[in-house]
This record gives C-alpha cells, sequence and structure tokens, in this order.
C-alpha cells in the first residue's frame, strides 16, 4: 500500500505543472506533496497586460494569487481625482487584497498590473474548505494571515518613523531592479511625495555616494 501511495503521489506530481507545486510549497513549507494535491489542482495561471485591472476597488472577492512574474500595485483614487499608489508586490510574493481575505470587506484599493504579469491564482475561499479538514493547513494559514497584518503594520510604522528619504533608500537597498521597472509616479505616491521631491532625494542620494 505504502509503495502504491508513493507511485500515485509521484504520478500525480508528474502530471501537474510544477508552477503550482511551486505555489503551494513556498505557502506551506511544512506539508507534504500528498498534502498539496487537492490543492494543486485549484489553482489556476493568469495573466494580464500591464494596465489591466486584478482586482478593483470596492468589490468582495477571495482572490489571492503569487506573483510569478510582473509588478502589481495597489492604490486609491483621491477627492481630487488623482491616485496614491500605496503598495507595490513583485515576484514571489502574493497579491492579494487584506480587505477581502482578512477583514472580508470590500476592498479599499484597486490591484493593477503594472506591467505584463504572470499570477498563480488561488480561491481563498475555495480552499478554506480543506484547510478546515487538515489542522496543518490551517496553521500554515493561520502564518499566512499573520504575515499579511505584519505586512500593513511595517507599512503604517515606515510611515511614522521614516522619512520618505529612508524609506525610499531602503526600497532601493533591498530590491534595486524593482525600483527601475516602477514608474516615479507610483514610486512617489508610495512614499507619500511629488515626483519632484523623489527626484531631489535621487541627486542627494547620488552626491552623498560622491563624498
Amino acid at each position: 500500500m505504502f509503495i502504491e501511495n508513493v507511485l500515485e503521489i509521484t504520478s500525480l506530481a508528474n502530471m501537474i505543472d510544477p508552477e503550482k507545486i511551486r505555489l503551494y510549497l513556498s505557502l506551506f513549507k511544512d506539508l507534504k506533496l500528498s498534502d498539496l494535491m487537492q490543492l494543486i489542482s485549484m489553482a489556476k495561471t493568469l495573466h494580464l497586460a500591464a494596465g489591466e485591472t486584478y482586482i478593483k476597488e470596492g468589490t468582495l472577492t477571495s482572490k489571492l494569487a503569487y506573483i510569478k512574474k510582473g509588478l502589481i500595485r495597489g492604490y486609491t483614487v483621491k477627492e481630487n481625482g488623482e491616485e496614491a499608489t500605496i503598495l507595490i508586490r513583485w515576484e514571489d510574493q502574493f497579491a492579494a487584497s487584506h480587505d477581502n481575505i482578512i477583514l472580508r470587506r470590500p476592498s479599499r484599493l484597486t490591484y493593477q498590473a503594472v506591467e505584463d504579469t504572470t499570477l498563480l491564482e488561488l480561491d481563498y475561499d475555495a480552499a478554506q474548505k480543506i484547510f478546515d479538514k487538515n489542522p496543518r493547513f490551517a496553521e500554515a494559514r493561520n502564518f499566512f494571515i499573520l504575515n499579511m497584518l505584519a505586512d500593513s503594520l511595517a507599512r503604517v510604522e515606515a510611515f511614522i518613523l521614516l522619512t520618505p528619504e529612508e524609506r525610499y533608500k531602503r526600497l532601493l537597498k533591498d530590491k534595486p531592479a524593482v525600483v527601475e521597472r516602477i514608474p516615479d509616479k507610483y514610486i512617489a505616491t508610495m512614499l507619500g511625495i511629488t515626483p519632484v521631491s523623489l527626484s531631489r532625494i535621487r541627486k542627494r542620494i547620488v552626491k552623498g555616494k560622491k563624498h
């Protein structure tokens, strides 16, 4: 029986898109491949063109996506009609509305592809049924939700404790290649400044490196 189970799992693993296996193994590192079989078949590949909306502000959805390639930004539109980018997500991160997944309320942000983007998408609500039957999935789910909360808290703390220049330097240090792919207007509003102020910050950084 053991050998038959191993052969069955191996056969399923060979049949399933390796990208989907990567998605779930990154989410649930402590689970066996056999635990993931039910979930793996639920994921789907989604391609977004640059500028295409993934989650629209005001909608309630259970979309949860792993970013295989590309960039996703979360933004809102202010009363004066200007867009304010709140967050940016890139490869090997997850794109999901915190409002939808954690608070179960309509999203306050619109999530949009900054460039051509490939996602591996899971319906979080559908997956809940499997999570509830397996305690190990429940632990992984709780870990994921706590990480979403920690990410939100980190962004709030950064705005309170760091200056725009310090926040930009941190982003530049962590993901210099990603920064080059993000339009200045998105970076500026994410930092809470104007593109002109961002240009000044960059000049100061360059000037500082010369001394």
